[in-house]
């Protein structure tokens, strides 16, 4: 498959959102400061132009460090630090949801060999993502399950090739997180964080504000109230804490 820049471009704006402080609420929700945000993209972005050999043999693996290292580091340092069997387990069924739908996806839709098939109507490094990030939002629901889903739910198909290839005995190469794979993981899980976000914040207004139960005090600390519309004197609203 063809790499494409959709990623790169992605991340580029999300660097431009954290460096205006955008961002900060969503960080907090995924464990991680702005600095540490901007050090894991720019990690990303350097990464994605090294493979790290990691199986020789007929069927060769090799890990794309910006692609699959970093993104699978990321992934299991949120998993961690969710710390409640509840988050924990809704992470893991949300990413087993997301894996099984993107498999089927890739075996009985969107043929590998169009030119054989004639099935992959759909261009594949599009549809992965979009439907990868959208699965990952419906089975996570929150911002931390809805990325580590989406995130591992696309780098299993470079795992499902390799078992694939191996099992039939076709020589080959997976590159693991690496060409337009990297793209549809930096899509897929930007997708996934970015639906639960906007949905929970609509729910979050909608309800009066943020729900304070069962949260973390130091998340607590950076949920502060809505704003409520007074009005001014000839008309004019402003915004009250």
């Amino acid at each position: 498959m063809a790499g494409f820049p959709v990623g790169l471009i992605a991340l580029v704006v999300v660097s431009g959102l954290i460096y205006l402080g955008l961002a900060h609420r969503l960080l907090d929700r995924l464990y991680l400061s702005d600095r540490a945000a901007l050090a894991v993209i720019a990690a990303m972005v350097i990464g994605s132009f090294i493979d790290v050999p990691v199986v020789a043999g007929p069927v060769r693996v090799s890990l794309n460090v910006g692609g699959a290292l970093i993104p699978l580091g990321l992934a299991v340092y949120i998993l961690v630090r969710a710390g409640t069997a509840r988050e924990w387990g809704r992470a893991l069924l949300a990413t087993a949801v997301t894996v099984a739908v993107l498999t089927s996806l890739n075996l009985f839709v969107l043929s590998p060999d169009p030119w054989q098939t004639g099935r992959d109507f759909l261009d594949p490094l599009y549809v992965y993502p979009l439907v990868g990030g959208t699965v990952a939002y419906l089975a996570g629901r929150s911002r931390r399950a809805a990325f580590i889903a989406g995130t591992l739910g696309v780098l299993a198909l470079d795992g499902v090739d390799y078992f694939r290839l191996t099992r039939a005995g076709i020589p080959g190469v997976v590159a693991v997180g690496g060409a337009g794979l990297f793209d549809a993981v930096v899509v897929s899980g930007l997708l996934a964080v970015l639906l639960a976000e906007v949905v929970g914040e609509v729910r979050e207004r909608l309800q009066g504000g943020p729900a304070h139960r069962g949260r973390p005090e130091e998340l607590l600390k950076n949920l502060g109230p809505l704003p409520v519309k007074k009005e001014l004197p000839g008309g004019e609203d402003r915004d009250e804490v």
